[in-house]
C-alpha cells in the first residue's frame, strides 16, 4: 500500500523543539528542519515506508500509532509498536555515505497518524554539517556493530545449531540402536520358528493337532501383547517354578526358555494344555515353537516402540523449529513446551523435571518458533544454575495457568538463586556469568524482547536461596491487540 498525502503541512519552531530528538537543537537548526520536513497522513494500515524501498525519508511520528516490520523467510513479523510521539523510523542510517541505501523496515499506521517527513539526503547533510564528530563516531560504531553482529550471529547460530543437533542425534540414536538390535533379533526368532514348525511337521502330526496347536500360539501371542509387569522377585518366582516344569519334562535350556515364557504372560497350567495336545516326544518342539512366537511379538513390540520413539523427536523438533509453520499462528503451550523438553532432555541427567501444566490452557495467537528460543534460554540457564553448585542434581518444574488475561508459564529451578549484584544486570545484552569462552550471555536479553517487545508481555522474575522462578506473561488476545509499550522504538 502506498503513502496518501495533500498538499504538505509544515511544523513551527515551537512545536518541533517538543518532540525529544529535536529538544536540545539550536533556533537555526530548528528552523532548517521546519523549511525541509513535511507533515503527512496515514490511515489505518498504509505503509509509511516499506522494506527494501529505496530509503528517501526519515519518518518521525507526530500523533496515532505505528509498528515496525521486518520480513523473515517472507512473511512479515512485528517487531515493535509505539504510540509515543517523536518514535522515529525509516531511513535512520541516511549519515552513512551508501547510495545504495534501502529501508530495513516497514513503518505501518496503525491508527490515523500524521508523521514529519524529513528528506534523507538533506536530513544526512545537515547532520554531519552540526554534528561532524558525533557522525563519524556513529559511522565507525554502526559498520563496527554490523559486522562484529554479523560475526557473532552465524557463531551464535553455529553453536545453537550444533548443540541442537548434538543433542537430537543422541537421543535419535538410542532408539534406532534398539530398533537396529531387535530387528537382528527378530530375524532369527523367524528362522527358529521355521525350524521348529518343520521339526513339528516331521513328527507326522495330524490336521487337528497343527489346528490346536496353531489356536495355542495365537492365545500366546495375544496374551503376550497383555502380559502384566511383574516386579523382579514375582518374575524370578514365576521363572523358577517354570523351569522346573520344563526340567521335568526334559526340555533342554529350560532356564533361557523361562524367562521368555514368563515375560509373554504364560505359566505351568498353561503350557499343560500344550503337553495335552502334542504326542510323546514333541513336547519341546512345540514348547520351542511358541517360545519363538512369543519373543518374536515381543521383538516387534519393541520395534514399534523404537520407530514410535524417532516419530516423536521428529515431530517435537520439527514443533521446536517450527520451520514448516507460519511465524505467526495460534499455538498450544503445551505443545510448545513439549516439544522443547524433549529437544533439551539430553541436559536433564540427574534433573528431575515436574511439569504441572493446566489442561484447560487456551491456545494464544503468538511466535511459536521464538516462544521455544525463550524457554530454551529459561530452561538452560536453570539447569547451569543447578549444576554449578552442589552436586549437580535438581528439580526442574514448569508451571502453566491463566490469570486473568493473561496465560502464565513459570519454570523454577532449585539452585542457589540469583546473586543481589547479578540480578539487576541479567536481561543486559551479553551480561554473562560464565567464563571467558563459554558464552556470549544468559539470552534473557533476547528473551525479554521476544517476551516484552514482540508479544507485549512481562518476565517476572523471583529469586532466593531455595531457587528461582521466572514468570512468563503472555497475553491471551496475542500482541496484536495488546496495550503496547510507550518507549519502543526510541531507539530504532
Amino acid at each position: 500500500m502506498t503513502m496518501t498525502t495533500s498538499t504538505p503541512e509544515k511544523m513551527t519552531r515551537e512545536e518541533l523543539r517538543e518532540l525529544f530528538l529535536f529538544e536540545a537543537l539550536s533556533d537555526e537548526q530548528l528552523d532548517w528542519l521546519a523549511r525541509h520536513g513535511d507533515v503527512v497522513a496515514a490511515s489505518t494500515g498504509e505503509d509509511v515506508c516499506r522494506e527494501g524501498d529505496p530509503a528517501s525519508c526519515f519518518w518521525v511520528l507526530l500523533s496515532g500509532e505505528m509498528a515496525m516490520l521486518q520480513t523473515v523467510r517472507g512473511d512479515e513479523v512485528e517487531t515493535t509498536r509505539t504510540t509515543q510521539r517523536g518514535a522515529y523510523g525509516g531511513s535512520t542510517q541516511a549519515y552513512i555515505p551508501n547510495a545504495d541505501q534501502t529501508y530495513l523496515h516497514t513503518l505501518r499506521a496503525l491508527a490515523p497518524s500524521t508523521f514529519l517527513a524529513l528528506p534523507a539526503t538533506e536530513w544526512a547533510e545537515a547532520l554531519r554539517t552540526w554534528f561532524p564528530l558525533p557522525i563519524h563516531l556513529l559511522e565507525g560504531l554502526v559498520v563496527g556493530m554490523r559486522r562484529t553482529s554479523t560475526i557473532t550471529s552465524e557463531r551464535e547460530r553455529l553453536l545453537a545449531l550444533g548443540s541442537l543437533s548434538a543433542g537430537l542425534t543422541h537421543e535419535l540414536n538410542n532408539p534406532a540402536a534398539a530398533a537396529q538390535r531387535a530387528t537382528e533379533s527378530l530375524r532369527s526368532r523367524v528362522a527358529g520358528m521355521r525350524h521348529k514348525l518343520g521339526m513339528l511337521a516331521c513328527g507326522k502330526l495330524d490336521n487337528e493337532i497343527v489346528a490346536q496347536l496353531v489356536e495355542l500360539q495365537e492365545d500366546a501371542v495375544s496374551r503376550a501383547e497383555t502380559a502384566p509387569e511383574l516386579s523382579a522377585l514375582e518374575a524370578s518366582d514365576a521363572e523358577d517354578a517354570l523351569g522346573d516344569w520344563l526340567d521335568e519334562r526334559g526340555v533342554g535350556g529350560a532356564w533361557d526358555l523361562a524367562p521368555v515364557l514368563v515375560a509373554g504372560g504364560l505359566d505351568a497350567e498353561w503350557l499343560d494344555k500344550v503337553e495335552r495336545t502334542v504326542p510323546a516326544g514333541s513336547i519341546e518342539a512345540a514348547v520351542r515353537w511358541i517360545a519363538y512366537a512369543v519373543e518374536t511379538e515381543t521383538l516387534m513390540g519393541e520395534i514399534t516402540d523404537a520407530t514410535g520413539r524417532i516419530s516423536t523427536l521428529v515431530g517435537a523438533a520439527r514443533q521446536y523449529s517450527q520451520l514448516d509453520r507460519a511465524p505467526f499462528q495460534e499455538v498450544d503451550l503445551r505443545d510448545l513446551l513439549k516439544s522443547t523438553l524433549v529437544m533439551m532432555s539430553r541436559k536433564f541427567e540427574g534433573i528431575r523435571v515436574v511439569k504441572e501444566i493446566d489442561p484447560d490452557l487456551p491456545k494464544i495467537p503468538a511466535y511459536a518458533a521464538e516462544l521455544n528460543q525463550v524457554w530454551t534460554n529459561i530452561i538452560d540457564n536453570a539447569i547451569g544454575a543447578m549444576r554449578a553448585h552442589g552436586d549437580g542434581t535438581g528439580t526442574l518444574t514448569i508451571r502453566t495457568r491463566r490469570d486473568g488475561r493473561n496465560a502464565v508459564v513459570e519454570i523454577t529451578d532449585t539452585g542457589p538463586g540469583i546473586p543481589d549484584d547479578v540480578r539487576p544486570r541479567i536481561f543486559e545484552p551479553f551480561f554473562t556469568t560464565k567464563d571467558v569462552g563459554e558464552g556470549t550471555g544468559l539470552g534473557l536479553d533476547i528473551s525479554w524482547r521476544i517476551v516484552v517487545k514482540k508479544h507485549h508481555g512481562d518476565i517476572r522474575v523471583h529469586t532466593g536461596p531455595g531457587g528461582t522462578t521466572f514468570e512468563v506473561c503472555l497475553p491471551l488476545d496475542g500482541p496484536e491487540r495488546a496495550p503496547a509499550p510507550a518507549d519502543e522504538l526510541e531507539d530504532a
